[in-house]
């Protein structure tokens, strides 16, 4: 149930550098995607497939009322991971038992919208049987994928992606700038050698370069990194001589992939031997990594918090650099020097200017990459050093496991939307980590760790199909009775969803419940029982639930206890009382869990808080007290993409927006909570709990509209998606502006916003109240929402007025709609 800020892991790659010019490929592109279901953009290693796959998708999203997701396979190793990774683009969020090809079919069923498959070629045939499925399923999916290997389905229809033409270096070249080939390296020169054009006296020497180089964008830009130092009549002879070593392999390796193995050689041999061993080691990483976790895995020992001394003292390390820039000899077979941590991040930049390494953004920190291509030579360089990939691999591993312990260590506070940013920005790496763990013999244990030491990621961030799949294999390979093996089973429990997998999650909370105790660990038992609670709550065993957490929340959380799980049984024990009618018992419940959450910053738990307070209101028939909290809570879980909840919660607004008589934007609503839980369970877990008021409220809204006018509104809802049903739902896509405070001579007055140093001066809680004072709340209606005094909520607004300089409200909702 929860959790990710903006998920770029499925959009396109974020392009650092120009798009060079491939008008004929983007417009053939387009045309087959109009005609065709399955279109596979092929081409040699370093073509450029992701960029110009990225560009067609741009080009057609308008198409495609669903949307263009992208689908990065370049980090899967395991074939069965495919239709997970695709379901996790597509933004679905499986809890069934069924194949997950058969799920994947089933809720795509209505849908039109591009899927990307970037990088196949090592996974063609699940690759293959997935567009398959696609393809026969539905009617409105259609496939671009990007492979250098056709996926060989009858419906294919290929775009073979050429290098960049290159003129002949002795003809006419007057045009030499419209070649794109001569455009790309006069581009990336420039970056290097600032004032960089091309010119009568240097476009032959770049048109002959870039016929060297077989106008393979790849190959290109790395040549023209070394503009940094060389002019280029001694880039093209150096080149020349280079290859002429260099490409006297194996004569039944293809002409291009003999030219980008030796540009890559090249590139390789004038790195330093810091780099060249960072460059090895961080092949390792499946997906982009930031410079922490550079450190942890491409470093010899811990890190030197001392000064380091002089390593250099004779003055000789600029030469070798120079060298390396330049024209340094291959270093043969010489054993390269370890890497000492606080050399990483020189390494690192050297990288980056050398174009081996690419940076991007990232969740609060800079990021790079390694280009499939570069990547594969690094683990080629790396296997060539006994010992060394399955030690790197390993530090990888510890490195994937720090990250998900802090993550769970700050899980309870501010900060989950950078949380599961980040570990959704290494999601390919923490797969890698745990694919490591489970199939190198005596590592099972520390995988399964890893793998229960995320159940927030899988549970929160709509990830549980593929934490079961984790879950399960690390369960099989690690049977001893272990810590590790109780918190795993509990967490598999946690993730089942359907009806029938109730049943094994009940068997697995029980397990780990009597192992938790046999090893005595209080706090893996009350974590399974927990567990057992939900259970009996959405198996509709109301009093047995009520039990279960009047005990627990009786006991107070013990030493080690998640402290999520801990108000979670605080949340549960409030559902229970409010559906079983004791709702002023359930408020008090939420007002005390709410206190815990604020106190900590916490968020995820705070919107089941709000959602359950709005319960007990609408169990009072209190609509107009409902409503606030039920927005506030749906707000929340959108924030950090809690699935799960934002259907419970749009299925709650459901039945209050009918109760209050708005029955056409009920059944929109309804519409919108239907096709949110297509994508988990339309069953809603076969709960009659939580299924019961939401058919009455259905029956009730058709019955007061009529048939057709129900239908309309329902297929509008059910056209929305997941942001735009809820922005309907909060009703924030037709909110009034409030007019702006205005000059005493009628004129507006200063931009309230726009460097107000006043902003700072509101406390976060403050600038709360202020976001729902714009939002039309009176005082009381604040105080409910918030869960606070009305006398609270008033001098909130006081302070607000006063560090602002307004004297009205209308003031104070001007300014955040500005800021807006």
């Amino acid at each position: 149930m929860g959790g990710s800020a903006p998920r770029r892991v499925h959009q396109p790659p974020v392009e650092t550098t120009s798009f060079v010019d491939r008008r004929d490929e983007l417009a053939e592109g387009r045309r087959l995607l109009a005609t065709a279901r399955l279109v596979t953009l092929t081409g040699p290693g370093g073509v450029g497939k992701t960029r110009l796959a990225g560009r067609i998708a741009a080009r057609v999203e308008r198409a495609f009322p669903d949307g263009v997701r992208f689908a990065h396979l370049a980090g899967l190793q395991d074939p069965e991971l495919v239709p997970l990774a695709a379901a996790d683009a597509l933004g679905l969020h499986d809890h069934s038992e069924q194949p997950p090809l058969d799920t994947l079919v089933e809720q795509l069923r209505d849908r039109r919208l591009l899927l990307v498959l970037d990088n196949c070629e090592h996974l063609l045939s699940a690759c293959a049987e997935l567009a398959a499925a696609l393809l026969h399923g539905t009617t409105g999916v259609r496939v671009l994928a990007t492979s250098r290997h056709r996926l060989a389905l009858t419906e294919e229809h290929l775009l073979d992606v050429r290098p960049l033409p290159v003129p002949d270096p002795d003809s006419d070249l007057s045009a030499a700038a419209t070649y794109p080939a001569l455009a790309l390296f006069a581009d990336r020169a420039a970056a290097v050698a600032p004032g960089f054009e091309l010119t009568p006296d240097n476009r032959a020497a770049v048109a002959r370069l870039c016929r060297r180089l077989d106008g393979l964008p790849l190959a290109i830009e790395l040549a023209a990194v070394r503009m940094r130092v060389l002019g280029v009549d001694q880039l093209v002879a150096r080149l020349d001589d280079r290859y002429r070593l260099l490409t006297t392999g194996s004569p039944a390796v293809l002409p291009r992939h003999q030219t980008l193995r030796a540009a890559v050689d090249w590139s390789h041999e004038l790195c330093t031997e810091a780099e060249q061993l960072v460059w090895a080691r961080a092949s390792v990483f499946a997906g982009s990594f930031d410079l922490e976790a550079a450190e942890a895995v491409c470093a010899d020992g811990a890190p030197n918090r001392n000064p380091a001394p002089d390593p250099d003292p004779d003055g000789r390390a600029a030469e070798r650099h120079g060298k390396a820039e330049g024209d340094r000899e291959p270093e043969g077979d010489r054993e390269p020097e370890g890497v000492h941590p606080q050399d990483v991040l020189e390494a690192v930049a050297g990288l980056v200017d050398k174009s081996v390494l690419c940076r991007e953004g990232g969740p609060g920190t800079a990021r790079y990459r390694l280009l499939d291509t570069l990547r594969h030579y690094g683990l080629d360089k790396l296997r060539q050093r006994p010992g060394e990939e399955s030690a790197a691999r390993r530090r990888q591993r510890d490195w994937a496991q720090e990250v998900a312990a802090e993550c769970e260590r700050r899980w309870f506070g501010p900060g989950q939307r950078e949380i599961v940013a980040r570990l959704r920005a290494d999601q390919d790496n923490l797969r890698a980590a745990l694919e490591f763990s489970l199939t190198v013999p005596g590592e099972a244990r520390a995988g399964l760790g890893l793998a229960g030491t995320l159940w927030f990621y899988w549970h929160a961030c709509g990830a549980p199909r593929e934490g079961r799949y984790w879950l399960d294999r690390a369960l099989d390979a690690h049977p001893e009775p272990t810590r590790e093996r109780a918190r795993a089973l509990w967490v598999a429990g946690l993730l089942a969803g359907c009806p029938e997998d109730l049943t094994r999650g009940r068997h697995r909370a029980e397990d780990a419940r009597a192992l938790a105790r046999r090893l005595g660990d209080p706090a893996e038992v009350a974590h399974a029982e927990y567990l057992l609670g939900l259970m009996a709550l959405f198996g509709d065993d109301l009093p047995a639930a009520l039990e279960h957490y009047e005990a627990a929340v009786a006991r107070n959380p013990v030493d080690g206890q998640l402290p999520s799980l801990a108000v979670l049984d605080q949340v549960e024990l409030a559902a229970s009382l409010a559906f079983l009618g004791h709702t002023d018992r359930a408020v008090q419940v939420c007002e005390d869990a709410h206190r815990l959450c604020e106190e900590h910053g916490e968020e995820w738990v705070r919107s089941y808080v709000l959602r359950v307070l709005a319960l007990a209101y609408a169990e009072r028939k209190e609509w107009d007290r409902a409503e606030p909290h039920a927005c506030d809570a749906l707000r929340r879980k959108l924030a950090v993409h809690d699935v799960i909840g934002i259907g419970l919660t749009l299925d709650l607004l459901v039945v209050i927006t009918a109760a209050r008589g708005a029955h056409e934007r009920a059944a929109v609503l309804l519409g919108g909570a239907d096709r949110v839980w297509a994508g988990i369970d339309g069953n809603r877990f076969g709960s009659a709990t939580y299924n019961s008021a939401r058919k009455e409220s259905e029956t009730r809204v058709r019955a007061a509209v009529g048939p057709g006018l129900f239908d309309r509104a329902y297929r509008r809802g059910g056209g929305l998606g997941l942001t735009a049903i809820v922005s309907y739902a909060l009703q924030e896509t037709g909110r009034a502006v409030v007019p702006g405070p205005r000059r005493a001579d009628g004129g507006p007055a200063p931009d309230p916003v726009r460097g107000d140093p006043r902003l700072a001066s509101l406390t976060r809680r403050e600038r709360e109240v202020a976001e729902l004072v714009a939002d039309g709340l009176a005082n009381q209606q604040i105080a409910d929402r918030l869960v606070i005094a009305r006398r609270t909520a008033e001098g909130h607004v006081e302070r607000i007025l006063g560090k602002l300089g307004f004297s009205n409200r209308s003031q104070i909702a001007a300014w955040v709609s500005a800021r807006r």
